[in-house]
């Protein structure tokens, strides 16, 4: 298959990056010996000692600003990288909500959190952010975890569950009730809370990825006031200015999955041979290998699409494209991860191959940012439904 994309669409600089971390990824972790050993067999899909050299290449701050210490970057960049480290296989999977909580304080961020916490990012810090909780998943603004203010510091109390990479977390962004007076959407706040602050207890939740989320658990937790992300109150709007650049990134890094599944399939069915030769050859692998292939090339076409229209637009929101990117892509990556199971057989079942992860991971993507359905009910609104 082609590179991200062709290279017409590139500049000289973007191939010359794209190449860069498709050898990095290849030389660090090409072979499943060496993915297993950066992971521990799969359960830790995020390593800090190759994320810090990763950091030391500058490529954490391809979509940071200057001024705090990034490469400036756009979102057409960011996606290049998602998507190249996703089909290499990279374990940085802290990268991508570190991202998405380094917007909200590009956004809402005095300059002293920004500087803070960018300048972190870019070195190799992981962060977190906190919205779902055990009767909050979906309905974000159902939310109960409370935050009081008293002096100078809120007091927090409540529970918050499926946290990405709490556990590798530098702060957690946690975002509470500290008014419950209005509307469920009303009375929200950001705060940003460092690690080990006493009171806040993180417990990893075992799942089919290994450890990526968390339960986080605040009892008395006290935060100081200048930890307050943004306004006091205004935290649904908050969300909402970024929920649509988190779409693009998930996006983005279920391209490369959905990329290196393909890939896998591929050479799976052209060497594998049965009956006399290879089942690629035959027609009823032949079609549905050539359909995955037309489904991703439109995932791909979509996601820089809308990627470019975010670049040309900074303060703009795309609702209806962003729900599209992530809804098309995360299904198109569970399809073909499953298809590539099917078409692999008994190996593709195997925890020898690669496959079997794959299917683990597009599996979730259609649920974490926001399920399938939330995506196509957003997009049916902005048809007026």
């Amino acid at each position: 298959m082609s590179t991200a994309l062709t290279s017409s669409d590139l500049t000289d600089e973007q191939r010359d990056f794209v190449a860069a971390i498709r050898d990095f990824a290849q030389r660090e972790c090409g072979t499943r010996e060496q993915r297993d050993a950066l992971t521990g067999r799969g359960r830790h899909p995020h390593n800090q000692d190759l994320y810090r050299r990763v950091a030391e290449l500058g490529w954490l701050g391809v979509a940071i600003p200057e001024e705090h210490g990034g490469s400036g970057g756009g979102m057409v960049d960011l996606c290049l990288f998602l998507e190249e480290t996703s089909r290499g296989m990279l374990p940085i999977g802290g990268f991508g909500v570190s991202m998405i909580v380094a917007g909200a304080y590009e956004r809402f961020g005095t300059p002293e959190q920004q500087d803070e916490l960018l300048r972190g990012v870019v070195a190799g810090n992981v962060e977190a952010i906190a919205m779902s909780e055990p009767g909050a998943g979906s309905d974000v603004g159902a939310l109960q975890c409370k935050a009081e203010r008293r002096g100078s510091a809120y007091v927090v109390n409540g529970q918050k569950t499926w946290i990405s990479e709490a556990h590798l977390a530098e702060h957690v962004l946690l975002v509470c009730r500290t008014d419950s007076s209005g509307g469920k959407h009303e009375g929200l706040t950001m705060l940003s809370i460092p690690r080990d602050t006493p009171g806040m207890e993180i417990r990893p939740i075992e799942t089919m990825g290994g450890e990526v989320v968390n339960d986080v658990f605040f009892i008395d937790c006290e935060v100081p006031a200048d930890r307050l992300l943004g306004t006091e109150g205004a935290a649904w709007m908050q969300l909402m200015a970024g929920l649509n650049v988190e779409r693009l990134i998930l996006a983005a890094l279920l391209l490369g999955t959905a990329r290196r599944a393909f890939d896998d399939t591929l050479s799976y069915i052209k060497e594998r041979e049965q009956f006399g030769r290879p089942i690629g050859s035959f027609q009823a692998l032949k079609h549905r290998v050539a359909d995955l292939a037309t489904e991703l090339e439109c995932c791909r076409l979509l996601t820089y699409d809308v990627a470019r229209k975010v670049d040309a637009n900074p303060g703009a929101l795309f609702p209806r494209e962003a729900s599209m990117a992530k809804l098309k892509v995360t299904e198109t990556a569970k399809r073909i991860a499953l298809e590539g199971m099917q078409m692999m057989g008994g190996y593709g079942y195997a925890t020898e191959y690669d496959m079997e992860g794959h299917v683990r991971t597009t599996l979730v993507s259609t649920i974490y940012g926001g399920t399938s359905e939330i995506q196509r009910d957003i997009i049916g609104r902005t048809l007026g439904l």
